[in-house]
């Protein structure tokens, strides 16, 4: 049952013009490995260098098998994470399989050392299980059955899936924001890790939302990045805002799938101020026309050339905005700002979100603080994020 085929054929995308290499997911090392020692406790093998799984995409992967080993009536491996050129947290870590039988027929998948326990609802597993997402399961259930059927075997077995080093890296992910504690996820729909973290990105945002849903929020706030995060960490610790990146648009359209019914972008003006212009993914690589927005805004209101020119040569926003605000216009051009914003965001739901929910803005500044009208915030701890 076992390949020995000394490397996996490597498949690679082009992404924004690279030549990027695809890796695995946690989901298929955590079968491959269940599949290897689950054969190894069946048929007394003492291991092999490399296992053949079939993934949900129709792939094939042939995976190196790290650490076989057996202790009593307990038989284990790993196989190495290799997430391919997509930034991955686990890409070198060892996942984990221990299978031993059981005196009931069926199979028991739990998690071990280094996976999180999900603590929240509205994710992919109930309250209270370990976070081995359904895809995952339904692979390491295969490799069971393979094993089972080989060798002829018709008990029980439960399998303990690992991370050794999992609730350290869980650190440096999202699952304390999405209520899974104590270590990593075991994930991946397909079995392969496509070169795309982008991607990976929206699914975090799509999962996040989803548990807050099921918590009981109806309205959620929104903000592009960590400079959001810890403005309205600091002035409103109540909250839980969903940090969504450039993907404001397809943040808004997921809100209203989750069933939410309001939304509040909530951001620094220097991002915000690019959905003026209709652009709802603010990546630089789509364009900036920041500064533009302000120019011509200060022009409707009144500001003559000179005063439009060197709002074109400011070097960031929070200037464009003291050099307004010594003109005397400031409140005036902030004004158009938000009423073309809501304009943009009102037609961007209409269109997009069916008219499903209702979404606002709120703009601060690192220098002058809030620059929306803070009463569109909800007071701390409601389920209600703002009203």
């Amino acid at each position: 049952m076992f390949q020995t085929e000394k490397t996996m054929r490597e498949e690679y995308r082009l992404v924004d013009g690279k030549r990027l290499r695809c890796g695995y997911t946690t989901g298929s090392c955590a079968a491959a490995a269940a599949k290897v020692a689950a054969a190894m406790l069946l048929s007394g093998e003492s291991g092999t260098d490399f296992v053949e799984i079939d993934t949900p995409s129709g792939k094939t992967l042939k995976l190196p098998v790290d650490n076989s080993s057996r202790d009593g009536g307990t038989a284990s491996c790993a196989v190495r994470k290799d997430g391919g050129d997509d930034y991955d947290v686990t890409s070198g870590s060892l996942v984990y399989a221990g299978v031993r039988k059981m005196p009931e027929q069926g199979f028991v998948i739990e998690g071990g050392e280094g996976i999180g326990t999900v603590t929240l609802p509205g994710l992919d597993q109930p309250v209270g299980a370990a976070a081995i997402n359904s895809v995952p399961r339904r692979m390491i259930l295969d490799a069971l059955r393979e094993a089972c059927e080989v060798s002829g075997f018709s008990g029980g077995l439960l399998v303990n899936i690992s991370i050794p080093d999992g609730e350290k890296l869980a650190e440096r992910t999202f699952n304390k924001r999405l209520g899974i504690v104590g270590g990593l996820s075991v994930l991946g729909t397909t079995g392969i890790v496509e070169p795309m973290s982008e991607a990976a990105f929206r699914d975090s945002i799509k999962a996040e939302l989803s548990m807050l849903r099921a918590c009981g929020y109806d309205s959620i706030t929104l903000t592009p990045g960590n400079i959001g995060l810890d403005f309205l960490e600091r002035n409103y610790p109540g909250l839980r805002p969903v940090k969504c990146a450039n993907f404001i648009g397809e943040s808004i359209i997921l809100s209203a799938e989750a069933g939410f019914r309001n939304v509040l972008i909530a951001g620094h003006i220097g991002k915000l101020v690019k959905l003026v212009t209709g652009g709802f993914n603010t990546h630089s690589k789509y364009g900036d026309a920041r500064l533009f927005v302000f120019a011509a805004l200060a022009g409707s209101c009144g500001a003559n050339r000179l005063l439009t020119s060197e709002l074109l040569r400011c070097a960031t926003s929070e200037a464009a905005i003291d050099l307004l605000k010594s003109a005397g216009l400031w409140e005036a051009v902030f004004c158009r700002i938000l009423d073309e914003t809501r304009r943009r965001l009102d037609e961007f739901c209409k269109r997009r979100s069916y008219d499903r929910l209702r979404c606002d803005v709120l703009f601060f500044s690192s220098k002058h603080g809030f620059l929306g009208p803070p009463a569109a915030l909800p007071a701390s701890g409601s389920t209600h994020q703002w009203v």
